[in-house]
Order: structure tokens, then sequence, then C-alpha cells
């Protein structure tokens, strides 16, 4: 009997021990979550979760917040500008929400890089980067919990209509001040001043038609391609799938990749050159061999271009039934 008590006395500080250290486990307690992550935003607005911190402060239950998970892929060898670019936005939300009036803590932001927490990615079945999903605070995430970058972009305030939406809380966007567009704009501005002051004898280059033509058709091909679009919503570069593919060419009607503007806007160019050549060739001056090849070069260049740019329109539209030389 003494053996038995002693043994008891011996193992009941080692039961207290275990039985406290659980308690103080970040899932073990609402209260002791939510206020390790309130003081956790305290400090950064976006918090780093790897396999461990995810499993405690997101998929851990009961909650009475929400959590917008920013799954990416910042390290240097991933060579992932696009995760760069929405991270950034990322945290210009998070910052915005920190220090706006209707702050609280039922709405928290982290991240999950692939190299710090990949078999979280298995989990949540996730083979792309970034991607953002929200986290409710009952309930799995569904579809519309997941964010549609590929339509909507990732800019700042696309992110913060969407949260909007599925958490119902209004976030207004600040973003910290940004002197370079004044500097390069004084710059521009400095350096034509100096080039009129130093060519102020002769000012007949500000007469010049082609020159004021060539300035007029790349605004025009700028924002015929969707450039202003881009600025606005702030698509992704590319995009990877499932199967690795790469797809420049964005499916839909309703969004487009940077590199698509790019695609868009040689194309229309070259049909432009195309039309240039033909009308110099029907000006009947010159040699006519000469003027002969510039229409066949010309018509060559908008039958092919043309086609090429209907071919996109119908990969973006689906069911237009035109195409000319390229399906």
């Amino acid at each position: 009997m003494k053996k038995y008590m002693l043994s008891v006395i011996l193992i009941l500080p080692l039961i207290f021990y275990y039985v406290d250290s659980q308690a103080r486990k970040p899932g073990s307690s609402l209260g002791d979550r939510v206020q390790q992550l309130t003081d956790l935003s305290n400090k950064k607005p976006v918090l780093r979760f790897n396999a461990n911190k995810f499993r405690d402060f997101v998929k851990a239950t009961p909650r009475n917040y929400s959590v917008v998970v920013m799954f990416t892929a910042l390290a240097q060898q991933r060579q992932c500008m696009v995760c760069r670019q929405a991270s950034d936005e990322f945290s210009v939300v998070a910052n915005s929400f920190k220090y706006s009036p209707g702050f609280s803590n039922k709405l928290f932001f982290a991240m999950v890089d692939f190299d710090e927490g990949s078999d979280v990615f298995q989990t949540m079945k996730i083979n792309t980067a970034p991607v953002f999903v929200h986290f409710p605070p009952k309930g799995k995430p569904k579809a519309a919990d997941t964010m549609d970058i590929q339509r909507v972009g990732f800019g700042a305030d696309a992110i913060a209509r969407w949260i909007n939406e599925r958490a119902d809380i209004q976030i207004r966007i600040f973003r910290p001040p940004n002197y370079s567009g004044t500097f390069s704009l004084m710059l521009l501005f400095a350096f034509i001043g100096g080039f009129v002051y130093i060519r102020r004898n002769n000012l007949e280059f500000l007469y010049n038609k082609t020159m004021w033509g060539v300035w007029a058709l790349l605004f025009c091909f700028a924002m015929t391609s969707g450039q202003m679009w881009n600025h606005i919503r702030g698509p992704p570069f590319m995009h990877r799938n499932q199967n690795g593919q790469t797809a420049y060419i964005h499916g839909s009607s309703q969004g487009q990749f940077v590199v698509e503007t790019y695609i868009v806007m040689l194309m229309n160019a070259a049909v432009v050159v195309g039309i240039i050549f033909m009308t110099e060739a029907a000006k009947g001056k010159g040699d006519a061999k000469r003027r002969k090849f510039l229409a066949i070069f010309g018509l060559i260049l908008i039958s092919v271009f043309f086609s090429a740019l209907l071919s996109v329109f119908r990969s973006k539209t689906h069911g237009y039934p035109y195409s000319f030389l390229l399906r």
C-alpha cells in the first residue's frame, strides 16, 4: 500500500504538468488561439504558417473567426514572379484592415509557403500558386471561398471585394505613398523641357506628322490590347495548369493575362504595318517591283495576323462561328 501511495505521489506532478501543457497548446482553447492570433497580427499583419500552425489555428475547431490564407511559393528557386506581386497586394489588404476603424479579431490573414508547408498543399489539393482561400468560422470552405484570380485578378481592391462577399467585412484599401511615379513624371518633363530648349532654334520636328502618328499608334495599341485592364485588375503574367502546361491566352472573355496583352498588341501592330505597306504601294510612286512587293507582303501580314486575332477571339468567346486562315 505504501509503495502504491508513493507511486501515485510521484506520478501526480507528471499528470498535472501534462494537463497544463496540453491546456497551453494553441488548439486547446478558443480564447487562447484568438489571443495568440491577435498578438501575432499586431506584430505582423500577414502571419506565416507552417503545417503545425495551419492545423492549430486554421483547421482547429471551434472557431469564431475567419482566416484568409494565401498559398504561395516565394522561394527564389521557384521563380514565381506572380507570387511576389500577389504577396505585395495581399500585404496591402492586411495592412489596410489592421489600420482601419473596423479592425477586429474576427478576421486574420495568413500565408503558407510551399517550401514551408508542402503537406498543407497536398491536404488542400493545391497544385498551383498563388491561391487565396477563405476559411469561414463554421464549416469547411466552399467553392466560392477560393478566389477566382483568373477572372478578377489578385489586386488589393479585388481581394477586398472578395473578402467582403465571403466574410461580410468591408476593407478600405490604403496604399503606402509611392513617389516613383511623380518622380518619373517630373524627370520626363525635365527631359522634354531640356530637349526643347536645346532645339529652340529648330522646332520643325514638332510638326513631324510621322512622329506624332507613331506615338498615336503606340497609344492605341496599348489601350486596345487591354493594358489599362491589367493596370486596374492586376492579372497574372501567365498561367500554369495542374499538368504543368503554360497558358498564355485566358480561356474566358472575362479575363486575360499580361502576356496576352503583348501578344494582341503585336498582332494589331502587324496588321497596321500591313495596311501601311499596301497604302504605300497604292500611291503609284517609285519602282513598280518595290510597290508590288510591298502590296503582296502587306496582304500577307494582314491575312495571317488578322486570322490570328480571330483565332484568339474564338478561344475566348466560345461558339464564335467565324475564322479565316487559322482555327
